[in-house]
Protein backbone atom coordinates (compact mmCIF):
# COMPACT_ATOMS: atom_id res chain seq x y z
CA UNK A 1 0.00 0.00 0.00
CA UNK A 2 2.23 2.99 1.49
CA UNK A 3 6.14 2.48 1.54
CA UNK A 4 6.25 5.45 4.68
CA UNK A 5 5.50 4.03 7.43
CA UNK A 6 2.40 5.51 9.33
CA UNK A 7 2.91 7.40 12.61
CA UNK A 8 0.69 7.08 15.88
CA UNK A 9 0.15 10.74 15.30
CA UNK A 10 -1.05 10.24 11.82
CA UNK A 11 -3.49 7.76 13.49
CA UNK A 12 -4.12 9.78 16.14
CA UNK A 13 -5.42 13.06 14.16
CA UNK A 14 -7.66 10.42 11.80
CA UNK A 15 -8.82 9.10 14.73
CA UNK A 16 -9.83 13.14 15.86
CA UNK A 17 -11.19 13.34 12.68
CA UNK A 18 -13.60 10.37 12.76
CA UNK A 19 -14.54 11.22 16.40
CA UNK A 20 -15.81 14.63 15.70
CA UNK A 21 -16.47 16.44 18.94
CA UNK A 22 -14.98 14.39 21.21
CA UNK A 23 -10.92 12.87 21.45
CA UNK A 24 -9.05 9.78 22.24
CA UNK A 25 -9.35 9.28 25.56
CA UNK A 26 -5.64 8.32 27.06
CA UNK A 27 -6.56 4.32 27.22
CA UNK A 28 -7.46 4.82 23.57
CA UNK A 29 -4.35 6.63 22.60
CA UNK A 30 -1.97 4.07 24.06
CA UNK A 31 -4.21 1.31 22.71
CA UNK A 32 -3.51 2.84 19.18
CA UNK A 33 0.66 3.65 20.14
CA UNK A 34 0.47 -0.03 20.46
CA UNK A 35 -1.50 -1.30 17.58
CA UNK A 36 0.85 0.57 15.32
CA UNK A 37 3.69 -2.02 14.95
CA UNK A 38 0.28 -4.85 14.62
CA UNK A 39 -0.70 -2.84 11.78
CA UNK A 40 2.63 -3.06 10.26
CA UNK A 41 1.24 -5.98 7.77
CA UNK A 42 -1.62 -3.83 6.28
CA UNK A 43 0.44 -0.68 5.85
CA UNK A 44 3.85 -3.05 4.39
CA UNK A 45 1.93 -5.90 1.86
CA UNK A 46 1.40 -5.14 -1.67
CA UNK A 47 -2.07 -5.74 -1.35
CA UNK A 48 -4.59 -5.87 2.15
CA UNK A 49 -7.30 -7.16 2.32
CA UNK A 50 -9.94 -6.53 5.25
CA UNK A 51 -12.77 -9.11 5.38
CA UNK A 52 -15.69 -8.59 6.35
CA UNK A 53 -18.34 -11.38 7.27
CA UNK A 54 -20.50 -12.62 10.82
CA UNK A 55 -18.70 -13.83 12.75
CA UNK A 56 -20.94 -16.51 13.93
CA UNK A 57 -21.09 -19.91 13.54
CA UNK A 58 -20.28 -21.64 11.09
CA UNK A 59 -20.26 -18.08 9.12
CA UNK A 60 -16.84 -17.10 10.68
CA UNK A 61 -15.86 -20.75 9.00
CA UNK A 62 -16.08 -19.46 5.85
CA UNK A 63 -14.28 -15.72 6.50
CA UNK A 64 -11.61 -17.53 7.37
CA UNK A 65 -11.66 -19.45 4.39
CA UNK A 66 -11.77 -16.01 2.32
CA UNK A 67 -8.78 -14.82 4.94
CA UNK A 68 -6.62 -17.57 4.42
CA UNK A 69 -7.31 -18.16 0.36
CA UNK A 70 -6.38 -14.65 0.05
CA UNK A 71 -3.42 -14.50 2.23
CA UNK A 72 -2.24 -17.25 -0.13
CA UNK A 73 -1.22 -14.51 -2.90
CA UNK A 74 1.94 -13.41 -2.96
CA UNK A 75 2.88 -9.71 -1.50
CA UNK A 76 -0.61 -10.10 0.09
CA UNK A 77 -2.33 -9.63 3.79
CA UNK A 78 -5.53 -10.74 4.56
CA UNK A 79 -7.09 -10.15 7.77
CA UNK A 80 -10.45 -9.88 9.85
CA UNK A 81 -11.40 -7.27 11.90
CA UNK A 82 -11.48 -9.61 15.29
CA UNK A 83 -7.38 -10.24 14.46
CA UNK A 84 -6.63 -6.53 15.54
CA UNK A 85 -5.63 -5.96 19.27
CA UNK A 86 -9.33 -6.34 21.13
CA UNK A 87 -7.79 -3.60 23.27
CA UNK A 88 -9.63 -1.41 21.13
CA UNK A 89 -13.06 -0.55 22.62
CA UNK A 90 -14.32 1.81 20.56
CA UNK A 91 -15.21 -0.74 16.78
CA UNK A 92 -16.41 2.68 15.13
CA UNK A 93 -12.65 3.94 14.71
CA UNK A 94 -11.09 0.41 14.67
CA UNK A 95 -13.03 0.17 11.37
CA UNK A 96 -12.60 3.56 10.01
CA UNK A 97 -8.65 3.20 10.48
CA UNK A 98 -8.79 -0.26 9.42
CA UNK A 99 -10.76 0.59 5.96
CA UNK A 100 -8.77 3.69 5.42
CA UNK A 101 -5.35 1.67 5.18
CA UNK A 102 -6.56 -1.28 3.96
CA UNK A 103 -6.08 -1.87 -0.10
CA UNK A 104 -9.52 -3.58 -0.93
CA UNK A 105 -12.85 -4.27 1.51
CA UNK A 106 -13.65 -7.38 1.11
CA UNK A 107 -17.69 -8.49 2.20
CA UNK A 108 -19.03 -11.95 2.75
CA UNK A 109 -22.91 -11.62 2.96
CA UNK A 110 -25.17 -14.48 3.96
CA UNK A 111 -28.34 -12.91 5.58
CA UNK A 112 -29.73 -9.90 7.55
CA UNK A 113 -28.97 -11.14 10.55
CA UNK A 114 -25.96 -8.86 11.98
CA UNK A 115 -22.80 -9.43 10.52
CA UNK A 116 -21.33 -6.64 8.96
CA UNK A 117 -24.49 -4.91 8.32
CA UNK A 118 -23.24 -1.67 9.96
CA UNK A 119 -20.02 -1.27 8.11
CA UNK A 120 -22.37 -1.77 4.77
CA UNK A 121 -23.79 1.34 5.79
CA UNK A 122 -20.52 2.77 6.02
CA UNK A 123 -18.87 1.60 2.67
CA UNK A 124 -21.97 2.75 0.64
CA UNK A 125 -21.81 6.07 1.87
CA UNK A 126 -18.27 6.76 1.83
CA UNK A 127 -16.90 6.82 -1.76
CA UNK A 128 -13.58 6.13 -0.79
CA UNK A 129 -14.44 2.94 0.89
CA UNK A 130 -16.87 2.22 -1.78
CA UNK A 131 -14.24 2.27 -4.65
CA UNK A 132 -12.49 -0.62 -2.82
CA UNK A 133 -15.16 -3.57 -2.07
CA UNK A 134 -16.13 -6.35 -3.32
CA UNK A 135 -18.80 -8.51 -2.24
CA UNK A 136 -19.64 -12.20 -2.10
CA UNK A 137 -23.17 -12.54 -1.86
CA UNK A 138 -24.33 -16.01 -1.20
CA UNK A 139 -27.64 -17.03 -2.62
CA UNK A 140 -30.09 -19.53 -1.57
CA UNK A 141 -32.15 -20.76 -4.13
CA UNK A 142 -30.18 -23.55 -5.61
CA UNK A 143 -29.85 -24.97 -2.01
CA UNK A 144 -31.65 -27.41 -0.27
CA UNK A 145 -32.48 -25.89 2.77
CA UNK A 146 -31.56 -28.50 5.13
CA UNK A 147 -28.35 -27.93 3.73
CA UNK A 148 -27.89 -24.08 5.18
CA UNK A 149 -26.31 -24.29 8.28
CA UNK A 150 -27.24 -20.13 9.34
CA UNK A 151 -30.79 -20.96 9.88
CA UNK A 152 -32.09 -18.22 7.01
CA UNK A 153 -35.04 -18.84 4.43
CA UNK A 154 -34.40 -18.86 0.97
CA UNK A 155 -37.54 -16.24 0.58
CA UNK A 156 -35.88 -13.40 1.90
CA UNK A 157 -32.48 -13.60 3.40
CA UNK A 158 -31.49 -10.16 2.96
CA UNK A 159 -32.88 -6.46 4.13
CA UNK A 160 -33.79 -3.81 1.30
CA UNK A 161 -31.56 -2.01 2.00
CA UNK A 162 -28.64 -4.74 1.49
CA UNK A 163 -30.54 -5.35 -2.05
CA UNK A 164 -29.70 -2.02 -2.74
CA UNK A 165 -26.32 -2.24 -1.88
CA UNK A 166 -25.94 -5.37 -3.68
CA UNK A 167 -27.52 -4.08 -7.06
CA UNK A 168 -24.81 -0.57 -7.01
CA UNK A 169 -21.91 -3.43 -6.35
CA UNK A 170 -23.36 -5.45 -9.30
CA UNK A 171 -23.32 -2.23 -11.53
CA UNK A 172 -19.64 -1.93 -10.68
CA UNK A 173 -18.40 -5.46 -11.58
CA UNK A 174 -18.06 -5.93 -8.03
CA UNK A 175 -20.41 -8.48 -6.38
CA UNK A 176 -19.88 -12.35 -7.23
CA UNK A 177 -22.74 -14.69 -6.21
CA UNK A 178 -22.01 -17.96 -4.42
CA UNK A 179 -24.21 -20.99 -2.66
CA UNK A 180 -21.06 -23.41 -1.98
CA UNK A 181 -18.00 -23.02 -0.32
CA UNK A 182 -16.63 -24.19 -3.89
CA UNK A 183 -18.23 -21.28 -5.36
CA UNK A 184 -17.00 -18.92 -2.56
CA UNK A 185 -13.76 -20.04 -3.02
CA UNK A 186 -14.38 -19.19 -6.94
CA UNK A 187 -15.40 -15.37 -5.91
CA UNK A 188 -11.92 -15.31 -4.11
CA UNK A 189 -10.63 -16.15 -7.09
CA UNK A 190 -12.00 -13.32 -9.42
CA UNK A 191 -10.72 -10.67 -7.36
Amino acid sequence: MSEDPVTVDELAEKADEYLHETSLTPEEYEALKQSVAELTPIFSAENSYFVLGSYGQPEIRRLQLVKDRLNRRPGAYAFLMVDIRSEWTNTYLKFRLLADYTDMIVGVAEHAQGGFLVEQGYFTALDEYFAKTNVFKREYETLDLEDVETGVTSENPYSGMQTAIFEMLDDGGRLCRWATEDELVECVATL
